[in-house]
């Protein structure tokens, strides 16, 4: 997703699901910035007008591959608590002992992509084991 230009028509829908997931998480307007991975003098009516398709995020190589991840973790968390919806919200502000009792959302919010990434791994075991393989990969290559 990082590394593809995207029509408007695209960015606008990848806009909108990726604030309704945003939203889903019970997210304040600065929470929502920081995960993004914002400029933080965005204003909290940008966020508005993303929810509303009239602007979109923008196509830079760090916010997108924000969103990537943001939509790796809504689909581990969906197929970890498929029938339960609240559950899904409720892991991100679960301590988690992987986090030194943090829970998942405060690890997105303090280490930005690195928390999203941890995060991500942390519910979604199929993804886990790509990145330890590719770490392999790379090992045995040296």
């Amino acid at each position: 997703m990082s590394d593809k230009n995207y029509s408007e028509e695209q960015m606008i829908s990848i806009t909108k699901v990726t604030m309704r997931y945003l939203d889903s998480w019970r997210l304040k307007s600065d929470e929502i910035i920081n995960v993004l991975g914002l400029d933080e003098k965005t204003r909290k009516r940008s966020l508005q007008n993303f929810r509303a398709g009239s602007k979109t995020l923008p196509q830079e190589t760090e916010v997108m591959k924000r969103v990537e991840h943001i939509a790796g973790i809504v689909a581990a968390l969906r197929t970890a608590y498929p029938m339960n919806a609240q559950m899904r919200a409720r892991w991100l502000y679960k301590p988690c002992r992987r986090f030194q009792g943090n829970p998942p959302l405060s690890v997105m919010l303090t280490e930005g992509m690195n928390g999203l990434i941890k995060a991500r791994i942390e519910i979604d075991c199929a993804y886990g084991w790509e990145i330890s393989e590719q770490m392999k990969v790379k090992l045995q290559g040296r």
